[in-house]
C-alpha cells in the first residue's frame, strides 16, 4: 500500500495516472461496518481493474474542530494504516486537515481535491456519508457532481450487528464503560491500546507484582478505569497479562490517570520499549483498599480470574 498526501500525487507511482476507485471517511477504528464496505469496494474495484484508492484525514477532523477532546481516537495513526492495507488498500491517500480546510465548501472540496483526478472512474459513499463545512455536502451533491464528468456514485447500505448500526460512536461509548469484550464483536479483533514503557513508582515491584507503566498518548481512547484480563505484544511476542487502568487510590488521592501492565511470568526490564495491549474482559473496578495486604490478596485473585479466562478463550494456551 502506497501512502500519499495528494490524490494527484499518484502519478508519482508509475508515471501515469492509473483508474481508480475512491472511498473517503475518517476509518477511526477500522470497524466490522467499514470492513464491510471496504471488502465490497475492493471486490468491485479488482473485477474493474481500478486502483483501490482511500482518502481520509490527519490529524482527524474531531482534534481540528473540538482541540478540547482528548482520548478520542479508536486506534493511532500507523495502526490505522495496517488495518487498511490488510483490507487490500492500494493507495492511502491522508490529507492534511486544517483550520481552513474545514471551511471549504463541500462543492470546493469535490472540485480542488477529489474530481480534479482525470481517470476516477467510481466514488463510493457510505451511507450516512456528509461532507464539507457544516457536512452540508451529500450523496445528491456528489452525484451532481460526478454525472458531467461520467464519474460512477455508488452508495453502500448501513451495517448492522445484533440489530444495530456499527458506528466508531458506538465503539467509543462501550470503551469508556468499560465493555471491552463487546468491543471486539464490533471490531472482529480486540480492542489495542499502545503506549511507551515509562517508569512508574516500582510499587508493583515492591508488592510482588511488577508493572509496566505505559504511557498513552492523549489523542487515545482509554477503557474505563478497572482491572482487565489483556494480551500484550512486545517485540513481536505476545504476553498472557492483566492491566490497571487508575488512579493507584490505595497508595495517593490524584486524578491523573495510569495504565499499568502486569505481564505474567516476566521480569525483564522494558523501559522505553513500545507496548501493544489487547484488551478482552473487565474483572473488576477499581478500589481503594484498607491495607497493602488487602490489595496483595485482590491481585492473586485477579491473576487466577485472569489466568481461568485466558485459559478457555487464549489460543495462547
Amino acid at each position: 500500500m502506497k501512502i500519499l498526501h495528494r490524490l494527484l500525487d499518484i502519478h508519482k507511482i508509475n508515471g501515469a495516472y492509473p483508474a481508480i476507485g475512491l472511498t473517503i471517511g475518517n476509518f477511526d477504528g477500522v470497524h466490522l461496518g467499514h470492513r464491510e464496505l471496504l471488502k465490497k469496494i475492493k471486490r468491485d474495484c479488482k473485477s474493474k481493474n481500478l486502483l483501490f484508492v482511500v482518502v481520509t484525514f490527519i490529524p482527524h477532523p474531531q482534534k481540528i474542530l473540538h482541540p478540547e477532546k482528548e482520548h478520542f481516537l479508536i486506534n493511532s495513526y500507523e495502526h490505522r494504516r495496517k488495518l487498511l492495507k490488510s483490507l487490500g488498500v492500494d493507495v492511502l491517500v491522508e490529507m492534511g486537515f486544517t483550520r481552513d480546510f474545514s471551511t471549504l465548501s463541500p462543492e470546493r472540496f469535490l472540485l480542488d481535491q477529489l474530481l480534479i483526478y482525470p481517470e476516477l472512474r467510481d466514488f463510493y459513499l457510505g451511507y450516512d456519508f456528509a461532507f464539507g463545512a457544516n457536512k452540508q455536502g451529500d450523496f445528491d451533491l456528489v452525484k451532481d457532481l460526478c454525472r458531467p464528468l461520467q464519474i460512477e456514485v455508488q452508495i453502500q447500505p448501513k451495517f448492522e450487528f445484533n440489530g444495530k448500526v456499527v458506528s466508531s460512536s458506538l465503539i467509543r461509548d462501550k470503551v469508556v464503560t468499560g465493555k471491552v469484550d463487546e468491543v471486539e464483536e464490533l471490531l472482529a479483533r480486540p480492542f489495542h491500546l499502545e503506549g511507551v514503557v515509562i517508569k512508574g513508582e516500582g510499587r508493583g515491584k515492591q508488592i510482588g507484582f511488577p508493572t509496566a507503566n505505559i504511557q498513552v498518548s492523549s489523542d487515545l481512547i482509554v477503557p474505563q478505569t478497572g482491572v482487565y484480563v489483556t494480551r500484550t505484544n512486545r517485540s513481536g511476542m505476545t504476553y498472557n497479562s492483566i492491566t490497571n487502568i487508575g488512579k493507584n487510590p490505595t497508595f495517593k488521592d490524584t486524578n491523573q490517570i495510569h495504565v499499568e501492565t502486569h505481564l505474567f511470568d516476566f521480569d525483564i526490564d522494558i523501559y522505553g520499549e513500545s507496548l501493544d495491549i489487547e484488551f478482552l474482559l473487565k474483572l473488576r473496578d477499581e478500589k481503594k483498599f484498607a491495607t497493602v495486604n488487602d490489595l496483595i490478596a485482590q491481585i492473586k485473585t485477579d491473576i487466577i480470574k485472569a489466568k481461568e479466562f485466558l485459559n478457555n478463550n487464549n489460543p495462547l494456551n
